[in-house]
């Protein structure tokens, strides 16, 4: 198949086609982690995205069905300079080609991905067009123009009716805004008897299972798009709940504690972004997938302080309330894919539950 990308910018770039024979439009990113190109394209953050992967070789290690973050890809398309057809990993069940195509998503390889990112992180990310059929450039740029993207899949991506994995610690609601596996198995491995609610779940209805904490969990989409689960999380809040938030979470709780958030020029997305904890003063690895950002001085005036900075921009990473049971990271600690140096953060959690008022 012939692959074709068109930018809203009108570069065209041609290339060649695998996975689904198909045509999407969608926000542009890249992402620089080295492995975990799977757990990448169904992590349901991704949903409305077009994925540009800077490292070169894609596909390698072919498909495994321990790398999903969730049952399908919610990215619209993938961008990569060479996909391997001979995968070699003991874990393999197939070609990265194959399951694209079973899941319905387009790719373009054969293009030079290094000069994509470099024009992102130049321009910002971008509106794009990934396709695979046999349309024109010309059909692509009015297709772009006239398409209008979407900015609150978090209120679709999840769960649609409440989900209880059970266990035998503390009993946990999280709210899905899009929810990887991988903190869910992370959850599990602390022993918590979870429930998952969906984006339109009340407080009311939350505080019906009589949680010890409360995880806000990752997803797509603009933070100020979800009005009414910014309403919820306020008022419990004000229950003096534990919470935690991660990425959207995070995001979400400042605009709860009366903060602001802001889109990044062209996000964070990888294994390999720096933070520094200003609790510690040491650094660590993580992995990020993020395109907008906390403003601090909004959150700061809103008794909350500043726990983790990214080490690149010095963009706010992590806070913490003054008084109430709340915390937050920008980061993925579950790192799937990427590296653990975060992974404390789920035993801080459990201090937070032990310790905080209900």
């Amino acid at each position: 198949m012939d692959g074709l990308l068109v930018f809203e910018d009108g570069t065209v770039i041609k290339g060649k086609g695998f996975g689904k024979k198909a045509t999407n439009v969608g926000e542009l990113v890249f992402n620089t982690s080295v492995v975990g190109y799977q757990e990448i394209l169904t992590d349901p953050s991704y949903a409305g995205q077009i994925i540009n992967l800077a490292y070169p070789l894609i596909g390698n290690y072919g498909i495994s069905i321990e790398g999903r973050e969730s049952d399908r890809i919610h990215a619209f398309g993938l961008v990569a300079r060479n996909i391997s057809a001979t995968p070699s990993h003991y874990t393999s069940i197939g070609r990265l080609d194959d399951w694209m195509e079973q899941m319905g998503t387009p790719g373009v390889s054969g293009v030079d991905t290094r000069a994509i990112t470099r024009k992102i992180r130049n321009f910002g990310t971008m509106k794009c067009l990934i396709s695979t059929e046999s349309i024109s450039a010309n059909e692509a740029i009015d297709l772009v123009a006239k398409t209008i993207l979407q900015q609150d899949q978090m209120k679709t991506i999840g769960v649609k009716e409440i989900k209880h994995i059970e266990g035998k610690g503390p009993r946990v609601a999280v709210l899905d805004f899009g929810v990887k596996d991988s903190i869910l198995k992370s959850l599990v491995a602390k022993g918590y008897d979870l429930w998952i609610f969906p984006y339109a779940a009340t407080a009311e209805e939350i505080l019906a299972k009589n949680p010890e904490g409360l995880l806000l969990a990752n997803g797509p989409g603009n933070p100020e798009a979800a009005t009414e689960a910014v309403k919820e999380v306020q008022k419990l809040i004000q229950k003096k709940l534990p919470i935690f938030g991660i990425c959207m979470g995070h995001q979400i709780l400042a605009l709860a504690v009366g903060g602001k958030t802001y889109k990044l020029k062209y996000g964070h997305r990888g294994g390999n972004h720096g933070v520094y904890d200003n609790d510690t003063g040491l650094s660590s690895i993580t992995s990020q997938n993020h395109g907008f950002a906390v403003d601090p001085q909004s959150v700061i005036e809103n008794n909350m302080d500043i726990t983790h900075v990214n080490l690149n921009d010095g963009t706010v990473e992590g806070m913490r309330h003054k008084s109430l049971p709340l915390f937050s990271v920008q980061f993925h600690p579950e790192a799937s894919p990427g590296p653990q140096d975060s992974a404390y953060l789920f035993t801080r959690f459990a201090d937070l539950m032990k310790g905080g008022a209900k």
